[in-house]
């Protein structure tokens, strides 16, 4: 029996450390997955203008960016910039007391694809679970690393130079190298957005963080209203100034028709002709007459003028007229009807004074 239970002891051993060699192993490409997944993105050390956490105070910050599309969650992982944690002989207890962890119980802290976390620095975990007591010193270079939950695999590190005020220290590429990483000016400054704006930031976003106030939505909507009326004053006005000369051409036209264009033209060359006939004649007379001539021309222009030119109404008007024409026969003859030969031998009518 006792055999036996040795048997069975060793047997129990042997399968939780081939257990334990296989959950090793599996763990192997996760942890290679997350060291390649999670970067340090965006690193700002002199904080004046940028910035503001919940208590309106500006600190130094960090963002952390997930460039898979995978989800991945940074809890408990550790932040530091003291250099000797780099020390391969330092115990893990002492490795912590020199890191600043990534509280648990956050949903912000599980990243989904393509997703960015910022943390406060030189703040105080009871401000929030994005406020870390990580050390930073804008007056020298500092080198940030992140470290896994186990405070012994490095996950990824940068040494940021000295900044200006709101500068930034960002990620740019993903390869490997120091060209990975640019200083960006304060205006193109980009926490919890990809670095890559023109890429990855919309115009909405952008438009936010540039104008954070809505001072430049407010003219732009002025500058819109003032621009639509502007542009109604003119269209009414237009309208306005087109109705005036249609109501003028109306009147026109009602007191004095327009002609076609073709008598126009015919009458404004026989008169042309006239006037150069009676000039050329007042030439070869030298002058005399001139005032008839003169009072031709102006008839005509004035004939040109009332359009009266050969127009009548067509209508023969005849009025009776008393004249006495026939007095002279009253007195010529007392006949009342005519006495009419009827022969050639028929007696003269009395004339003359043989009436008496």
């Amino acid at each position: 029996m006792k055999k036996n239970g040795i048997l069975r002891h060793g047997y129990r051993s042997v399968t939780r450390i081939l257990a334990g060699c296989l959950l090793t192993l599996a763990s192997q490409p996760v942890l290679a997955q997350m060291d390649v997944s999670i970067k340090l993105n965006e690193v700002m050390t002199n904080n004046e203008r940028s910035l503001i956490d919940e208590y309106g105070q500006r600190n130094a910050w960090v963002e952390i960016a997930n460039i898979s599309h995978s989800t991945y969650n940074i809890r408990g992982m550790y932040l530091t910039t003291d250099r000797s944690v780099l020390d391969k002989s330092m115990s893990v207890p002492e490795r912590v007391k020199r890191m600043s962890q990534i509280p648990n119980g956050d949903a912000r802290t599980n990243l989904s694809g393509r997703q960015l976390i910022v943390f406060q620095c030189n703040s105080i975990p009871a401000q929030g679970s994005l406020h870390l007591t990580v050390k930073v010193d804008n007056t020298k270079p500092t080198w940030i690393a992140l470290y896994n939950g186990n405070a012994t695999q490095l996950i990824d590190s940068v040494t940021v130079p000295v900044l200006a005020a709101d500068q930034s220290f960002a990620r740019i590429s993903n390869n490997g190298t120091p060209a990975d990483w640019e200083v960006k000016s304060a205006d193109r400054v980009t926490p919890g957005i990809q670095n890559q704006t023109t890429v990855s930031e919309s115009k909405v976003e952008k438009f936010k963080r540039e104008d954070p106030y809505g001072i430049g939505m407010a003219v732009m909507a002025m500058g819109i209203v003032f621009f639509c009326l502007a542009l109604l004053w003119i269209v009414f006005s237009l309208f306005g100034l087109l109705m005036r000369h249609i109501d003028t051409a109306k009147k026109v036209a009602h007191h004095q028709p327009i002609k076609p264009i073709t008598k126009t033209v015919e009458k404004t060359l026989e008169v042309g002709h006239k006037t150069g006939v009676i000039l050329q004649e007042g030439m070869k007379t030298k002058g005399i007459d001139r005032e008839v001539y003169m009072a031709v021309i102006g008839m005509a222009l004035k004939q040109y003028e009332d359009d009266v030119h050969d127009v009548e109404s067509g209508v023969i008007t005849i009025k009776a007229k008393e004249t006495g024409w026939d007095d002279e026969y009253t007195q010529m003859t007392q006949f009342h009807s005519p006495i009419l030969p009827t022969m050639s031998k028929a007696p003269k009518i009395p004339t003359g004074p043989e009436l008496k």
